[in-house]
């Protein structure tokens, strides 16, 4: 009975003790227990409950255990209590007014189920070499450098960081995946002040002159249209360049199904982290150990560097 319920053995004894002695009415509720009066009835907690769940007062940007507080106390939704009161309330009622987490829910238009269908049919053909399959993405990297040298962690001593840091401009790293081949086609190329395309960066890649297309799956940003490649090199060899691929771009709210955002993000985490990289050279040379070593180590394969293009 003690495992039905959810409730220690000695539980389920005293209800079968107090059911003997007293009937049904006693088993089921328990005596008034002695001491002090709770300090929020029902309808306070309720008060404050919807307020925690309402927008945050005017002038601030979340709410804390110490704001909760004093707006309940200055809106006289009860009497005024402690900190500890708001506390276990919020525990109670498991909020947390301090946290927010990002979410978006797409629009499934014609145009949305269209395009994820294209998506999902292009990663069910077989692996070819005349028409591969790439998913392509890009990351754009900040990058910092330590004013003053760190100090390193001890026996006893957490690593030490400068707060004062100076910037050194901007990079970013295009990643390439052909999913059925388990490989990776990094590329960099210098954006300066133009959108850079990531068909500039694999226009000359030996999977082009290989193959009859290429399918090319990317999301929607602007740099990823006919139009950048046609003002880069003109109307004849931009359109030639671009009807050598096919592109499937993801759905808007939808580029989840891009397989690059994996790679992209993964690089992000568990590359970059919260260190400072001061040069391009530098995020040239972690990227390309990163891509390396997880290229062997997870999936056994040998893999192109990873080269990122300074911005």
């Amino acid at each position: 009975m003690a495992e039905n319920a959810g409730v220690a053995p000695k539980t389920v004894r005293a209800s079968a003790r107090r059911y003997e002695e007293a009937g049904l009415d006693s088993a089921l509720c328990e005596k008034p227990r002695p001491g002090q009066a709770r300090v929020l009835n029902v309808g306070q907690k309720q008060r404050i409950v919807a307020m925690v769940c309402g927008p945050p007062p005017e002038g601030r940007a979340r709410g804390s255990v110490w704001l909760i507080t004093e707006e309940s106390a200055q809106r006289k939704l009860g009497p005024p209590v402690s900190r500890e009161t708001i506390r276990i309330l919020l525990e109670n009622h498991e909020l947390k007014p301090w946290r927010e987490k990002m979410w978006c829910i797409a629009e499934l238009s014609e145009e949305y189920i269209a395009r994820m269908e294209d998506v999902l049919a292009i990663y069910e053909k077989p692996l070819s070499d005349k028409e591969p399959v790439v998913c392509v993405d890009e990351n754009p990297v900040v990058l910092h450098a330590d004013v003053r040298p760190p100090r390193l962690m001890r026996p006893g001593r957490i690593a030490r960081r400068d707060s004062e840091y100076q910037r050194r401009g901007t990079a970013n790293a295009f990643c390439g995946v052909e999913p059925k081949a388990g490989r990776h086609f990094p590329r960099s190329r210098p954006t300066a002040l133009r959108p850079c395309s990531p068909i500039i960066c694999w226009r000359s890649s030996p999977l082009i002159r290989g193959a009859d297309t290429i399918h090319l799956v990317m999301d929607n940003l602007s740099s990823h249209r006919r139009k950048v490649l046609v003002d880069r090199y003109g109307e004849w060899i931009g359109g030639l360049l671009w009807d050598r691929f096919t592109v499937h771009y993801t759905p808007k709210h939808g580029s989840w199904l891009n397989q690059a955002e994996i790679e992209i993000s993964l690089f992000s985490r568990e590359c970059l982290g919260p260190r400072r990289i001061p040069s391009p050279r530098d995020l040239r040379r972690e990227a390309q150990a990163f891509t390396r070593k997880r290229a062997r180590q997870k999936f056994g394969y040998k893999t192109n560097k990873f080269r990122l293009s300074e911005t």
